[in-house]
């Protein structure tokens, strides 16, 4: 648990002290195409705007000195901010560790640049700094990287499983969060919700063992930091896919896992299932499809016309895990607004992506709690009114 001494809490039961951590955090998200957080950092704490990204390691925050000025980390005015050298050994590792590029820049200090999927790219000094909850509750000094250059607008708060996310420099055991059902109406991001640590509502919570990859298992086409789960079939309208569960976990190069990522809007699915998904979408409303049309490179089913409608034409989908842990999508919530009257099924192609994986996205996490629990290594799922919580 996060080092202070505040955070352990002494309760007395039968005259002997129990002591218990009790790094216990909740926090509200803006939804949108992201999940948006604002967390404090520095000291004293400034607001910084991240998204949360499970399907990322480093967290960064901007430290550009663009307008407007609030938007931007101010180095200056925190007492526990620092730069690393690029003595340090992450500067120099001995084994180059290509999912971070690190350099040394003409003022001998460690410089970073991070490249993501979908093309856009962060980089800058890597630091030190804390996150800042409150008085009695801050992380130790976690490395972060601190942008001078990039393309979003935003800070990642980085979540999966490598030595440097933010869960693991914290030394979190779960985290949490409820994604709100988005709302097509401009300007309007709704609100969830996001837990460090215990979630009160997790007793109604079904779990799925996350698949793990050892070191020696190196595979041109796996990310083994990833939030890995082993995914058995689809169902759409009720009706079974043709899908072997082979094609949803990882071959021998690594191509096929499922992972749970909540910084890609859209679920990606590799070829072998992506086409079966799309061959049953086009059977129940094949003479509506917008022919030709293929909504950000990825996704080719979408539709004019009545989204309603549609929807009840395709029916619910169903992604099946094992133990009988279902995520269902509602008809209602099947199809993605895309803006200019077009609706596309929040499906992409994982091939169309450049991915070698299946990747279940936030749009298909809409009201239901997801749990991370680092301890046991497994995923929560839970039904809720996600939107209603985070009041």
């Amino acid at each position: 648990m996060l080092y202070k001494s505040q955070l352990i809490s002494t309760s007395n039961h039968n005259n002997t002290q129990i002591k218990t951590p009790s790094y216990n955090y909740k926090f509200s998200f803006k939804y949108s195409m992201a999940l948006i957080v604002n967390l404090p950092i520095g000291t004293p704490p400034q607001l910084q705007q991240m998204v949360l990204d499970t399907g990322s390691q480093l967290s960064w925050i901007q430290c550009h000195k663009k307008a407007p000025p609030t938007a931007s980390f101010d180095p200056s005015l925190s007492s526990t901010f620092s730069i690393l050298p690029c003595t340090h050994p992450l500067c120099k590792p001995r084994i180059p560790d290509f999912t971070l590029p690190t350099s040394c820049d003409q003022n001998r200090l460690c410089h970073y640049s991070y490249f993501y999927a979908d093309g856009t790219y962060a980089e800058g000094n890597l630091v030190r700094e804390k996150f800042t909850f409150s008085r009695s509750v801050s992380t130790p000094p976690l490395i972060l990287g601190c942008a001078t250059e990039s393309t979003d607008p935003r800070g990642i708060l980085g979540m999966n499983l490598g030595r440097l996310s933010f869960a693991h420099q914290s030394k979190i055991t779960k985290f949490s969060y409820c994604v709100p059902t988005r709302q097509t109406r401009p300007g309007i991001s709704p609100t969830g919700s996001f837990y460090l640590g215990n979630n009160p509502n997790s007793k109604g919570f079904r779990y799925v063992g996350m698949l793990t990859f050892s070191k020696s298992q190196r595979m041109p086409n796996l990310d083994p930091l990833a939030y890995t789960i082993p995914m058995q079939g689809i169902r759409i309208g009720g009706k079974k896919l043709s899908i072997s569960p082979a094609v949803f976990r990882a071959d021998a190069g690594g191509s096929g896992q499922t992972m749970v990522d909540s910084g890609s809007e859209f679920t990606y699915l590799v070829s072998d299932a992506y086409d079966k998904v799309r061959a049953e979408v086009v059977r129940a409303v094949g003479s509506r499809i917008k022919k030709g049309y293929v909504y950000g490179g990825v996704a080719d089913m979408c539709f004019d016309g009545n989204a309603v409608e549609i929807g009840r034409l395709i029916g619910e989908m169903v992604f099946e895990f094992e133990r009988g842990v279902e995520v269902v999508i509602p008809k209602e919530r099947v199809l993605a607004d895309v803006g200019g009257g077009v609706h596309c099924v929040g499906i992409g192609s994982s091939d169309k992506l450049g991915a070698a994986s299946n990747i279940i996205g936030n749009f298909h996490q809409q009201n239901m709690w997801v749990e991370f629990d680092l301890l046991h290594r497994r995923i929560g799922f839970g039904r809720a009114d996600c939107s209603r919580l985070a009041k």
